[in-house]
């Protein structure tokens, strides 16, 4: 019996799979024949394929590692391809340019078992430089906290930095990085919304599984490296894009009920004005 299934989706990631895989497998205390790896390689044209089909052949018995070649149709449907794919009694999404620490698995694991209120969880991400990665921790985004993030540039009331890294906490959203769902809360709330191409999926599926009912909880008693941003930079202003789009789109899904027509034309145009400079500026540098 499968008891965790790990989603990684995968994009000219070759470097980072060589440390998160071995990370993976190096996890204690857990029973590596009740889980399952499932990398999802989204067209890397770079070699990431042929590593993988070659490191699947070479792994040991206790390494259950699937190879799923794909089309480079988005973060949302590449994971749910992996997912469709998988039969774990918990999933996790688990971007490539991370690392696990031995004590992960078992960790988030434990919790979650403990904790039949939670739907989705997530453990502190430290990036390369050792700072917090604030996105492991996050307010659903509105209209007010939204422009302050951007144009102030003051996280405070998106990712919770007033309140000590270590606390663990309820909170809206994790972050896909690293996010841990039961299967059972993922048949009642679906799949990633594959309206999102990149970003704001994970915000989505965490709204829908608190308006289900269930938690979603920041748990820091273990931490994952996370080598932050190293899928998008190989296409910036594609990403950029699927950024500003993201925004649009979850705005639309979930408050655009809520304001007038006038005040959403507004929005619109503060999140495609604000690509439109950010374009520019790139473009001059």
């Amino acid at each position: 019996m499968i008891n965790l299934s790990i989603i990684i989706l995968s994009y000219k990631s070759k470097a980072h799979l060589e440390v998160l895989l071995p990370s993976i497998w190096a996890s204690e205390g857990v029973d590596f024949n009740s889980i399952q790896v499932i990398v999802v390689d989204n067209d890397s044209r770079d070699g990431t394929l042929e590593w993988l089909s070659d490191y699947a052949k070479a792994s040991s018995d206790k390494q259950n590692i699937k190879i799923i070649p794909n089309v480079n149709n988005g973060f949302a449907k590449g994971n749910n391809l992996g997912i469709r794919q998988s039969s774990g009694k918990y999933i996790l999404l688990l971007n490539p340019d991370t690392k696990l620490n031995p004590d992960t698995l078992k960790i988030m694991l434990d919790f979650m078992d403990g904790r039949q209120d939670v739907g989705i969880s997530g453990c502190k991400l430290i990036k390369a430089g050792g700072k917090l990665d604030l996105a492991c921790r996050r307010r659903f985004p509105n209209p007010k906290n939204a422009f302050v993030r951007l144009f102030l540039r003051n996280n405070k009331d998106y990712n919770y930095s007033d309140i000590d890294e270590n606390t663990e906490m309820e909170v809206d959203s994790v972050v896909g990085a690293f996010l841990l769902i039961r299967r059972n809360v993922m048949d009642k709330i679906g799949l990633l919304d594959e309206d999102y191409f990149m970003y704001g999926e994970d915000l989505d599926w965490c709204w829908k599984c608190k308006t289900a009912g269930y938690k979603v909880w920041y748990y820091p008693k273990t931490t994952v490296v996370h080598y932050k941003g190293e899928s998008s930079k190989k296409a910036r202003f594609k990403t950029l894009k699927a950024f500003h789009d993201a925004m649009w789109i979850f705005y639309k899904k979930h408050y655009a009920g809520q304001y007038s027509f006038f005040f959403s034309w507004l929005i619109w145009l503060g999140i495609y004005g604000r690509l439109a400079v950010l374009f520019l500026a790139r473009s001059l540098i």
